[in-house]
């Protein structure tokens, strides 16, 4: 229990309301888990909260929730409330305030309309989430439409959380999802991209992948994914399957802390293999230039999922460059070093290796490179140059396409060895321009 939030519900009550600490955070102690945040319900009206605590931020006054904070903590503190009709799938158009029952009965889940004394270790339960938590189960509080109806996301969340506790969806819970999952789209893209990493981003999200298609929320949010299933591919490198269910073990393969990036990027890795499909005059299978449809296709999809530039790019990169690992055992020294030296490096082979282990089970280049950069350890694979572009200018260069080609022309001698020293780099610069100038 966070002492903090402890002191504020003692203040509340010392006022004279009910509080508790409510939904995520009672259910995840009834698991044994731990919990990030601590929300309170209370009977206390906004204005209450906020005369009663000298730093608050209204968030949402109109829907009874204030965010107290006590030095860099914020807490959720939201007064007891009955919901008005929804109009837009998301909020309510009114709200009027009630006691805990009232509360419990208008949240999404059973597991989640739990309110607990943290003194006492009194448990409030008005809707059965006890039961369903002992049980493992999933079960949207009243009827499931109506719920769902409210607020579309909760289609999503459901999913989240049967994967995240290894929970069964209740049948008709389960067919308000299904039904529900073409009205997605009437969620912003934000609040659908923050699910998506949750679920995707958790040690269950193969249980969170696999929902999301059985639902036919994956069809509706990412119809490129959802399009690899039948896609055909050569037996001879994937005699696992078609590329939906290559990309669903290489999910499964991951590490459970893997980044976003890295998750993401193998869920795009292969999209381009459907529209670059094709069979060539002996029969045998074909997906030119795949890499660079599946990188165009990620920015797409993760443009139109708001994801940030800095999340898009780095899983671009991934898509991008995943078939490049088949050459690397043939690269020169420099642009083996250049290869190795990329700061997406770790999570690129992470994802080469699901991708060899989840299909032909050949890992050499993984094991070549993973040897190759324990060589190089001893020194920065990009050590400072020794030669620079004021090098060039003091020889009366002028800067343009061959200033940059010499540069680089040095940085790989560099690299490769056959330049040890400013000096030696110096004496090959001379010898370069005294060439191009006609020996002079």
């Amino acid at each position: 229990m966070n002492p903090t939030a402890l002191a504020l519900l003692e203040q509340l009550r010392a006022a004279g309301h009910e509080a508790y600490l409510a939904g995520g955070c009672v259910r995840d102690r009834l698991l044994g888990l731990p919990s990030e945040d601590q929300d309170i319900a209370t009977s206390a009206r906004p204005e209450e909260v906020q005369r009663l605590f000298p730093r608050t931020v209204a968030v949402g006054a109109q829907f009874g929730v204030i965010v107290v904070m006590v030095s860099e903590e914020a807490f959720e503190v939201a007064t007891f409330r009955a919901d008005g009709a929804y109009r837009d799938g998301r909020r309510p158009e009114s709200v009027t305030f009630s006691d805990a029952e009232g509360d419990a009965r208008r949240r999404d889940f059973t597991i989640n309309g739990l309110f607990e004394d943290p003194v006492s270790g009194r448990v409030l339960d008005y809707v059965g989430g006890r039961a369903d938590l002992a049980a493992g189960i999933v079960r949207a509080i009243g009827v499931p439409a109506e719920r769902f109806a409210e607020d579309r996301l909760r289609v999503l969340r459901g999913v989240r959380f049967a994967a995240r506790f290894g929970f069964q969806i209740e049948e008709l819970t389960w067919a308000a999802i299904v039904a529900g999952a073409p009205e997605i789209h009437a969620v912003s893209a934000e609040r659908i991209r923050d699910e998506l990493i949750r679920i995707l981003l958790h040690p269950s999200r193969v249980r969170g992948f696999d929902l999301l298609d059985a639902s036919g929320l994956l069809r509706e949010i990412l119809p490129e994914v959802a399009a690899l299933k039948g896609c055909e591919q050569p037996a001879e490198f994937h005699p696992e399957g078609d590329v939906f269910v290559h990309t669903r073990i290489m999910l499964a393969m991951l590490p459970p802390e893997a980044s976003l990036p890295l998750v993401f990027g193998v869920l795009f890795h292969d999209i381009g293999k459907p529209p670059t499909f094709q069979r060539d005059e002996t029969g045998r299978i074909r997906f030119n230039g795949h890499e660079h449809v599946s990188a165009a296709m990620t920015r797409e999809i993760m443009t139109r999922l708001r994801f940030s530039n800095a999340e898009l790019e780095a899983t671009e990169v991934l898509v991008r460059n995943h078939m490049a690992f088949k050459d690397v055992q043939h690269m020169r020294v420099a642009k083996l070093k250049r290869f190795l030296a990329r700061p997406t490096m770790d999570d690129e082979l992470e994802l080469h290796r699901v991708d060899c282990a989840s299909s032909h089970g050949m890992l050499d280049n993984h094991a070549f490179l993973l040897s190759r950069r324990e060589e190089f350890a001893s020194a920065p694979l990009i050590p400072e140059p020794l030669l620079t572009g004021h090098d060039l200018i003091a020889r009366g260069a002028r800067p343009g396409p061959r200033f940059k080609e010499l540069l680089d022309e040095a940085q790989t001698l560099q690299l490769e060895g056959t330049l040890a020293d400013r000096e030696a780099a110096l004496a090959w610069l001379n010898e370069q321009l005294a060439r191009e100038n006609g020996g002079q």
